[in-house]
């Protein structure tokens, strides 16, 4: 289908270099074609270290996961004046999909195991603190109403455990695994139109639903409207359901 509809979604990818862990770039292109299939054009800007450019004339941003030493390398780039651009867009109430590492980052701080802390950017009210055990495996989560009311399945690998403050809810409920702390049973951030989650994978080409609520957001917020025909997507969803069985029947290979 050609773009023909007038709209277009600017989708700037924070940090490409440093922050792909297990294909989470994924999610750029999945968001990319589901946007095309409906005929509303897109573009994509990295924006990497160093970079200065302005972040207000983009609509959705995705920031993946990184190991502990790369999110050291980020944050003097951060202070430098771009994590000021990021709370700006985030209170702007711009989509904003953060994962693993990146969701990390949005919180005030992450205190290692030997009682370190590294100051974060504090756009988000949580914080992380290291573990000894990884929580790690295929697992399954259900996202709120304000999230889009869907199943979501994915794969976590982190040490962290990471805690909520009042000011912000979770974006599910964990069904199968870890989630953020693997005490509460919650699963990532969700604020103003900030979603985060520990969810590699990548996690929207899974989840098409998911996918179809963050462009609905982001639409919704740019144009007052969000006109998303359906997409013949029987295969995507047959997948989806196909890998949510096997998690919660606890037969999913992590091979």
């Amino acid at each position: 289908m050609e773009a023909s509809n007038n709209k277009i979604i600017k989708i700037a990818h924070l940090y490409p270099e440093v922050l792909n862990l297990y294909g989470d770039r994924g999610n750029i292109l999945c968001l990319r074609k589901r946007l095309e299939w409906r005929g509303i054009d897109c573009s994509v800007t990295e924006i990497k270290l160093g970079d200065s450019s302005s972040l207000s004339d983009y609509d959705l941003f995705f920031i993946g996961g990184g190991q502990d030493f790369e999110q050291e390398v980020l944050l003097s780039d951060l202070k430098a004046g771009k994590g000021s651009s990021i709370k700006a867009a985030i209170e702007d109430g711009k989509t904003f999909l953060c994962i693993c590492g990146g969701y990390q980052m949005m919180g005030h701080y992450y205190q290692t195991k030997e009682g370190e802390k590294m100051e974060f950017l504090g756009a988000v009210d949580l914080h992380t603190i290291g573990g000894d055990v990884r929580m790690i495996g295929n697992y399954a989560f259900h996202t709120s109403s304000q999230c889009g009311d869907s199943d979501i399945v994915g794969f976590e690998n982190h040490s962290g455990r990471t805690y909520l403050g009042k000011d912000v809810e979770p974006l599910g409920t964990i069904l199968m695994g870890y989630g953020n702390n693997g005490e509460d049973k919650t699963e990532g951030v969700h604020y103003k139109n900030l979603y985060g989650s520990y969810s590699h994978g990548p996690i929207l080409p899974k989840n098409p639903d998911f996918t179809d609520h963050l462009l609905r957001v982001t639409l919704e917020r740019k144009y007052g409207n969000a006109d998303l025909p359906q997409l013949e997507d029987g295969i995507e969803k047959a997948a989806h359901e196909n890998i949510f069985q096997k998690i919660m029947s606890n037969t999913m290979s992590e091979d």
